[in-house]
């Protein structure tokens, strides 16, 4: 696994990262709902993500990630948040990784370039993952309230 020593670079900045995010969801005006959130809430779920990235990556177990998206999912139709802004949300903190990653390798070898490619790739597959659980979490939220007799 040779994207190992990058994971542990987002690992270790996980807070410069979420800054990032963060600031990037005060400025786009299609993230209204999402900035209307606690910034210690996105925070504090873009800690757990983060800072857990090397687990999740490798021996997370796919039930634990499922019941933690899936609750933010059906978290996210409570608060009002539109599905699109929280799908965005998940786009924004993988972009932002990536920048952060592309800006601190310096030599740009080819085993460096090789591991940010691996590093993409495997952040890719993760960051789907993530959004099928959060959609599947917010779907479920939804047809349980069109269920329930007003």
């Amino acid at each position: 696994m040779l994207s190992g020593k990058l994971v542990h670079l987002i690992e270790s900045h996980w807070d410069q990262i979420m800054s990032r995010v963060i600031d990037q969801v005060r400025h786009e005006p299609q993230m209204s709902h999402t900035r209307a959130l606690v910034e210690s809430e996105l925070r504090d779920w873009g800690q757990t993500l983060l800072q857990n990235l090397g687990h999740w990556l490798t021996i997370g177990s796919e039930e634990d990630l499922a019941r933690k998206y899936e609750y933010l999912g059906k978290l996210r139709f409570e608060e009002d948040v539109p599905l699109h802004e929280s799908v965005h949300g998940l786009c924004i903190i993988r972009e932002k990784m990536l920048d952060f990653v592309e800006e601190h390798i310096f030599s740009k070898n080819t085993m460096e370039l090789y591991a940010e490619e691996e590093l993409d790739r495997r952040l890719g597959r993760f960051f789907d993952l993530l959004t099928i659980h959060l959609v599947r979490g917010y779907e479920q939220a939804l047809r349980r309230a069109l269920a329930t007799p007003v």
